[in-house]
């Protein structure tokens, strides 16, 4: 199978960078200050959605009625919890074999590219973090707030063709921990949709949505790319 790849599309927080449950606290913490109780078994299937998109979902489970000001404020505020986090919290760490699988993707002359459900002030301060784009391990990053519609929309995979110059989506390969990713590769045509089972999800859930490959690592992926 090697070579026949062009792009290899990651997702972030479960996948590259490591989620113990930091997101889902900090949707909790962020409904908190609002005075809404919310559970991580009721946020986590939405993991991978658009963070405002997430939020209005869930205050229309708790609220009777809710308006956008409401999603406004613990959007902003669960930004900002999220921020701080990534810029400056020890607990912040790279995935295993994450910059292996990168450079094993840049010995393929594979283009290296991260997506994520978080905007894009989130991403950017984990790639100041991480430091992926600056070292050129990751050679572009987009957030759902750059596209008309986040995950399960192919838009932010769509950009990432058009900007690495890649014409043919079957030749892209994309990488997720959620359902919301294993959708989001099928609706673009990705060539092979691959999921991982170190994030949100587990394998149960993810192999009901037929992905063409089930890794428990990102070393595993070795063999695939």
């Amino acid at each position: 199978m090697t070579g026949i790849f062009e792009l290899a599309v990651f997702d972030i927080a479960g996948t590259t960078v490591e989620d113990r449950d930091f997101v889902s606290n900090s949707f909790i913490e962020a409904f908190t200050r609002s005075g809404i109780s919310i559970t991580s078994e009721e946020i986590r299937p939405l993991m991978g959605y658009r963070k405002r998109e997430a939020i209005a979902i869930m205050l229309e489970r708790k609220l009777d009625a809710i308006n956008e000001s409401h999603v406004d404020i613990l959007h902003e505020s669960f930004v900002q919890i999220m921020t701080e986090f990534y810029l400056v919290s020890p607990h912040v760490s790279k995935m295993s074999y994450a910059e292996d699988i990168f450079h094993a993707c840049k010995q393929r002359k594979i283009t290296v590219a991260l997506n994520s459900g978080f905007p894009k002030i989130v991403v950017d301060a984990i790639m100041e973090r991480t430091g992926w784009l600056r070292n050129g391990l990751v050679d572009h990053a987009i957030a759902s707030d750059e596209v008309p519609a986040g995950r399960p929309h192919p838009y932010m995979i769509n950009k990432l063709m058009y900007i690495s110059g890649v014409s043919n989506s079957e030749s892209v390969i994309k990488i997720g921990d959620t359902v919301v990713d294993i959708l989001e590769g099928r609706n673009a045509s990705c060539g092979k949709v691959v999921a991982v089972t170190t994030g949100a999800e587990q394998a149960d859930m993810l192999k009901q949505y037929d992905p063409d490959f089930l890794i428990h690592s990102l070393d595993e992926l070795r063999d695939i790319i």
